[in-house]
């Protein structure tokens, strides 16, 4: 069977850049209709808008995701604009330091709400519109598929990433639990974790890293001695949400070069 995902209607999230904007792309070259999700809608309309004019299978939703009517109305423009939903990818994704010692950090607060909460109401959402869309239709086989985007930090222990690591270790488990929630309904739920790879909050950092001392690091400390493209994280997300998965739930895997076999744990890991 192949990982095919023509004819399904995908939202996916996070989706104005890097691992986001790939798997959206990826998943419409395939022949899939996909909604590219995002807050920034300058960014959006830069990067997918031409997209969005040319090809009948792409459209646009700008919004803050991190509020409850705004759910509501990216699935509403969804079946709108595609009559149905199988396919919610969660990549929206936020990247804070923390400062362990001080009261007034609010990262922890942040990142809990746009890395976990948003992806579990969203998760709810599409789930029940899931199972409404299949009433009609057959009794047996998968009706949609969930993918989380999570990180290697949630395995690793960095100070700096504390607020980062714990939201992402809490998705794994939203993941694993839904998975579980979900199974009866005929819904599978997994997450993709990675590291090393090219996503745009490190595209950032090494923008800044003038004498790479950032990427030697991490192509030192990860066992194919490379950093991935956005794009290589799509495949893994594509098998996820195709039928070729349909007896996979609950799972996280991890797309990271090797990197968490020999990760020392002072290598910042997302």
């Amino acid at each position: 069977m192949s990982f095919s995902v023509a004819g399904k209607t995908a939202i996916v999230t996070g989706a104005a850049n890097g691992v986001g904007l790939a798997i959206g792309r990826h998943f419409a070259q395939g022949g899939a209709n996909v909604v590219f999700a995002d807050m920034d809608e300058d960014k959006l309309q830069h990067e997918v808008g031409d997209e969005a004019e040319d090809e009948q299978n792409v459209r646009l939703f700008a919004g803050d995701l991190r509020k409850k009517l705004t759910i509501k109305n990216l699935i509403s423009a969804t079946v709108d604009s595609f009559d149905r939903v199988d396919i919610l990818v969660n990549a929206c994704r936020q990247v804070m330091e923390t400062d362990p010692l001080d009261p007034d950090d609010t990262s922890l607060d942040e990142l809990l709400q746009q890395n976990l909460v948003t992806a579990m109401r969203l998760s709810q959402a599409t789930a029940r519109r899931m199972i409404k869309q299949a009433e009609d239709e057959t009794p047996n086989g998968p009706i949609g598929s969930i993918v989380n985007i999570s990180s290697i930090a949630a395995r690793r222990a960095h100070p700096d990433l504390l607020a980062y690591s714990v939201s992402n270790a809490a998705l794994d488990q939203m993941t694993r639990s839904l998975a579980v929630a979900l199974a009866p309904k005929r819904i599978r739920v997994n997450a993709v974790a990675f590291g090393s790879v090219m996503s745009a909050s490190l595209q950032g950092q090494l923008v800044s890293d003038e004498e790479d001392q950032l990427r030697d690091t991490i192509i030192d400390n990860t066992p194919l001695h490379r950093i991935a493209g956005a794009g290589e994280v799509s495949d893994a997300v594509q098998y996820l949400a195709s039928d070729a998965a349909s007896f996979v739930t609950g799972q996280i895997v991890t797309v990271d070069g090797g990197r968490t076999l020999i990760d020392p744990a002072s290598v910042a890991a997302h």
